[in-house]
């Protein structure tokens, strides 16, 4: 290992984290504990709180899975803002002090400890049918070919295919907070990311769903959803784009002309 490698991993200092634990199972109310750790440059809240329950506390709870930032586990407060654990190093949240704090989601009932129930969360991403909905079922079922986008219809929708579904946004939103029928900026932006989808045809099953009293126009655009997301999709903006969608709609013009189906000898054409 050169060298440069070896020092990010040395311990360099020691951390007190201080996390919240509560078992609503058996618990009157919440608690903080603290634990302290010896952190290198490289030590991120993940790998902290893996040597916790390893060596210090196994009754520690919290979730967590890939370690990469890709499939969005191991959100939780980390210092009081929306972070993902695993791509947060100790030392960079500490800012030269030698406490870090822990504690559940916003806006999540805890399971226990750092763990939430996304229950709800979940129930409202299924809400707005975040699949492709074709009304060609036959071709749907015995395709003939691939369906004909574009550079530019694919980019309409890119960035909200990043959403990892780790609840950041959702914590974040005042909203959320506020108003717990609200459908919240996660469900609403992939609403958008389907609803302009070229190949998509629900665009009317969805407006019944997204068009409601606690649908899009509960956002107040606070952008905090935005702030926090750790992948950069900017679900505001994605909900202030269905306003407008949902506009268009009502003074009758088009979102978009829909994909075709590309005949497959065309495909085959240009496969090779």
């Amino acid at each position: 290992m050169e060298q440069s490698s070896m020092d990010l991993w040395k311990p360099i200092k020691v951390i007190r984290l201080r996390v919240y634990r509560y078992n609503p199972k058996k618990d009157y109310f919440p608690e903080w504990r603290e634990y302290e750790i010896e952190v290198s440059r490289g030590t991120t809240i993940l790998d902290a709180l893996l040597r916790i329950k390893e060596e210090i506390d196994p009754s520690l709870s919290f979730r967590y899975s890939c370690g990469q930032a890709l499939c969005g586990s191991c959100a939780m407060m980390i210092n009081g803002r929306q972070m993902l654990a695993c791509r947060t190093r100790v030392l960079e949240v500490a800012h030269g002090r030698d406490l870090v704090e822990l504690r559940p989601l916003d806006n999540f009932p805890v399971i226990r400890d750092l763990a939430c129930d996304f229950t709800s969360f979940f129930e409202k991403h299924r809400a707005v049918k975040p699949w492709i909905i074709r009304k060609d079922s036959d071709e749907l079922d015995n395709p003939t070919g691939e369906y004909k986008q574009s550079i530019e219809e694919y980019a309409r929708y890119y960035q909200f295919t990043d959403c990892l579904k780790c609840g950041a946004c959702y914590s974040a939103c005042p909203t959320t907070a506020t108003d717990h029928a609200y459908l919240g900026p996660q469900a609403l932006s992939q609403a958008y990311r389907y609803m302009v989808d070229s190949r998509d045809d629900g665009f009317d099953e969805r407006i019944p769903i997204v068009d409601t009293e606690h649908g899009c126009w509960r956002c107040h655009f606070a952008t905090s959803c935005s702030d926090v997301c750790p992948k950069y999709v900017d679900p505001a903006q994605g909900i202030q784009l269905l306003k407008k969608l949902i506009i268009r709609r009502k003074f009758g013009l088009k979102p978009h002309r829909p994909a075709e189906v590309l005949p497959s000898k065309i495909g085959e054409v240009k496969r090779r």
